[in-house]
């Protein structure tokens, strides 16, 4: 399910120059479009995960998945600006509430020990998205028929598959550990049973349950949405706009584009598992979360200098740090949260941190337009993310002044 919401949501990177062309969208109106699908994400991201809460993972998720199915291959059909913001902004609202659901869903299913790797191998969904969409986005994109350009049957295709998947969602998920039809009740009962302990040892750390409305004021929380704001600026800047880089290596096919766009990906795939496994055998999470935004950011300072092909190599070379730090920022707000108001905490976190999804296209584009360059935005990415290295040790620090669970000690009122 990830692969396929990854690939309608990013698809567009591909479709910048054809946009142009055949409809007059500038760059600028590109990177803005571009990122208005993470303001519907952000302002609707809430109370969608309160709903699947309501109705269950199987039910949402696969509602959630047709939803964003019908607006993707709507795309197809933009014909100015306008249409193009509305559209954008509309694949948001209907793709709100994925990742957290998914995030929160694990909590209910997996201890703690194990959400660490499992956040990794989700993750990895879209790194491999990124991998697969490249050359599946550059074949669709010779497709001519019907009166349709290519781009235009690309945004069909890959919108209709996401709708076709809602059928094999609906019959494999289950909302439940009591309907894991795999386990035996034995099964289902040792696994409930760790996961009701775990939250009973951070009800016993944090002085018993804690309000809602009490951690949206918590400090931490408030640095979890700047450190995954600082780690989605990247990620976004670099996905939306690695083809337009790579086209500068040469005269080059929307194919050939395609492939050279899979590597970064394919090599943050690989990072990712690696710092997934160092970090569960040597401990300090945020620690390891502070060594990938170094990597990151050595990699965009350098990407900015020297010829279009080791612009490109350094890019590779950022994509291990900041793919890397997008899995191991999940496990530390789950380790730190009350289960019961983990999903909408999450959501917040993911919906706030999201908004970098926002300000770096649009910024990106603003800068290509004015300057014809966009390097100002890379050197710009690279200070966000030596800035969030540093958050992440701070992080760190508050963490272990509040105890091993992570959980703060909120005193009684007086």
């Amino acid at each position: 399910m990830f692969i396929a919401n990854y690939i309608d949501r990013v698809n567009i990177g591909f479709v910048n120059v054809h946009l142009k062309a055949d409809l007059g969208i500038g760059a600028a109106a590109y990177g803005f479009g571009s990122g208005l699908f993470f303001v519907g994400y952000a302002l609707f991201e809430v109370p969608s995960n309160m709903l699947m809460q309501r109705f269950g993972a199987r039910a949402w998720l696969t509602r959630i998945m047709g939803t964003w199915g019908l607006v993707a291959g709507a795309m197809a059909f933009v014909w100015n600006d306008t249409s193009f913001y509305a559209l954008r902004f509309l694949l948001g609202v209907a793709e709100a509430g994925f990742f957290p659901g998914v995030v929160f869903y694990f909590t209910q299913w997996l201890p703690q020990k194990e959400r660490g790797k499992a956040v990794a191998i989700f993750l990895g969904g879209s790194a491999f998205a990124s991998v697969l969409s490249g050359p599946i986005t550059g074949s669709l994109l010779s497709i001519q028929g019907l009166g349709l350009q290519g781009w235009q049957w690309m945004f069909l295709i890959e919108g209709g598959f996401s709708i076709v998947l809602c059928g094999a969602s609906w019959m494999i998920l289950k909302s439940h550990i009591r309907d894991a039809s795999w386990l035996t009740a034995e099964e289902q009962g040792v696994l409930a049973s760790t996961i009701a302990a775990e939250q009973t040892e951070r009800d016993a750390a944090g002085g018993g349950r804690v309000p809602a409305a009490r951690l949206l004021k918590d400090p931490q929380i408030v640095l979890f949405c700047l450190l995954y704001f600082a780690i989605q600026l990247t990620i976004y800047a670099v996905t939306f706009w690695l083809p337009t880089i790579i086209r500068k290596m040469g005269h080059l096919g929307d194919f050939e584009v395609g492939l050279l766009n899979s590597i970064p990906w394919l090599i943050s795939i690989v990072a990712m598992y690696v710092f997934a496994v160092v970090s569960a055998r040597w401990k300090f999470q945020q620690a390891w979360l502070a060594v990938a935004l170094v990597i990151a950011a050595i990699g965009l300072f350098a990407s900015t200098h020297g010829s279009p092909l080791f612009s490109f190599v350094a890019i590779c070379f950022s994509a291990i740090g900041f793919k890397a730090a997008s899995s191991l920022f999940w496990p530390i707000p789950q380790g730190y949260l009350d289960v019961r108001v983990a999903a909408g905490v999450l959501a917040l976190i993911n919906s706030l941190g999201n908004l970098g999804g926002f300000f770096a296209p649009a910024a990106f584009g603003y800068l290509q337009q004015h300057t014809g360059s966009i390097s100002g935005g890379l050197y710009g990415l690279g200070i966000a993310s030596l800035a969030a290295a540093a958050a992440a040790f701070l992080a760190r620090n508050h963490r272990a002044e509040q105890g091993p669970t992570g959980h703060p000690r909120h005193r009684e009122a007086h």
